[in-house]
């Protein structure tokens, strides 16, 4: 349908996602003068623009081919009920954020609709089943892409794709204020403080803390002035207080509004890989970089074969181990402590990381416009071309 007010469907299914679907709306408004209007499904950062979910968001954040088992049966209603709204309302555009696993399969549903199907983060194709990407161009128009090198994968594919940059770079991690943090949760100027990030997803807090815990006994029997500060999502919040109640060391909790702010007053982190490792290295925070699934789910996985040598996107983008990665039967309690142990003491170390984060920022670039303003236009064009 064509109107003066286009309909965007949105849909995210995770925070990070929701991020980005935020900042896409409140691009497509800015371009628009306000005038178009959103349906889909959506957490916080979408609903602050205007967008009504259908369901809750938190209802598709499984990560895992092993631990989407179990909510199959939800999943496929809320397919299905996604489906039938979509067809519904005839938008002028469907934009999937992010979550392959239940976007991508919207968009083989909605094939022959006639509304044009748009994806937002390229999938990783790139880094395992390259073979499969062709098959993408069954079920979407255009991909969305936060990575330079992924334009060529995909178009050499046969797969209509623009770059628009990575959302780290417009997130304000660089600009936050570490000395007014510290006043504001009353920690001294001098006192260890080490960020500990375990994920957005329920079940990734839930097998990433308890082994974060354990490296942060550790270390509080040799740095004992440590404190930990953790960056909560709305979603995990609850997950993450309980998980730490017994924690013997002090904890700070954030929202995500003070999260930069808790970047720049800490001296090292310890995080689960996803794009939050690229914020830490654009706040220049040195890190170490963990990540586990189920076993199941690694099996699954290892099977399919992964054709890429790094985890973290850091690592990636420059081409080198810049962070310490510590990926499943790697990521133990002791081993994250010894690896976060040499960064505390270390200056050196800690130089080395830097200087790898300055390359990374010269890698990703500056955007202008910002990647949010290059997806909105990307939006227009191809609803204005219909």
């Amino acid at each position: 349908m064509s109107t003066a007010e286009p309909l965007i469907f949105v849909v995210s299914g995770e925070t990070s996602g929701d991020i980005l679907s935020g900042r896409l709306m409140a691009a497509l408004k800015r371009k628009t003068g306000d005038k178009v209007r959103f349906a889909g499904v959506g957490g916080p950062m979408s609903e602050g623009q205007g967008l009504q979910s259908l369901f809750p968001m938190r209802e598709l954040s499984v990560m895992g081919l092993a631990e989407v088992l179990p909510h199959l049966p939800r999943l496929v209603r809320r397919l299905n009920q996604t489906t039938e709204a979509v067809r519904r309302l005839k938008p002028d555009a469907v934009v999937t954020v992010d979550a392959p696993g239940f976007c991508l399969r919207l968009a083989h549903h909605l094939r022959g609709s006639g509304i044009p199907l748009i994806h937002y983060v390229a999938p990783q194709m790139w880094a395992w089943r390259p073979g499969r990407a062709r098959k993408l161009t069954k079920r979407v128009d255009h991909l969305m892409a936060l990575l330079p090198f992924e334009v060529p994968f995909f178009t050499e594919r046969g797969i209509a794709c623009t770059y628009v940059g990575h959302p780290a770079v417009e997130s304000g991690a660089a600009k936050g204020d570490g000395p007014a943090f510290r006043v504001r949760h009353g920690v001294p100027a001098d006192a260890l403080l080490l960020c500990v990030v375990p994920g957005s997803r329920a079940g990734e807090v839930r097998r990433m803390l308890p082994v974060f815990g354990e490296a942060l006994s550790r270390l509080k029997a040799t740095h004992p002035d440590l404190q930990a500060v953790i960056p909560v999502v709305e979603a995990t919040a609850e997950t993450v207080r309980e998980l730490t109640r017994a924690w013997s060391f002090p904890v700070i909790f954030t929202d995500t509004a003070e999260r930069f702010d808790a970047f720049a007053a800490c001296d090292a982190a310890l995080a689960t890989s996803g794009t939050v490792t690229l914020e830490l290295a654009l706040a220049k925070v040195p890190m170490v970089v963990a990540y586990r699934v189920s076993p199941a789910t690694a099996f699954l996985v290892r099977r399919m074969g992964v054709n890429v040598e790094h985890a973290s996107l850091a690592n990636l983008l420059v081409g080198r181990e810049v962070v310490p990665e510590f990926i499943q039967e790697a990521c133990t309690g002791p081993a994250l402590a010894e690896a976060v142990d040499l960064l505390l003491r270390s200056e050196e170390a800690r130089e080395a990381q830097r200087q790898g984060f300055r390359e990374l920022a010269d890698v990703l670039g500056e955007p202008i416009p910002p990647p949010s303003e290059r997806a909105a236009q990307v939006v227009l064009d191809i609803v204005n071309a219909r």
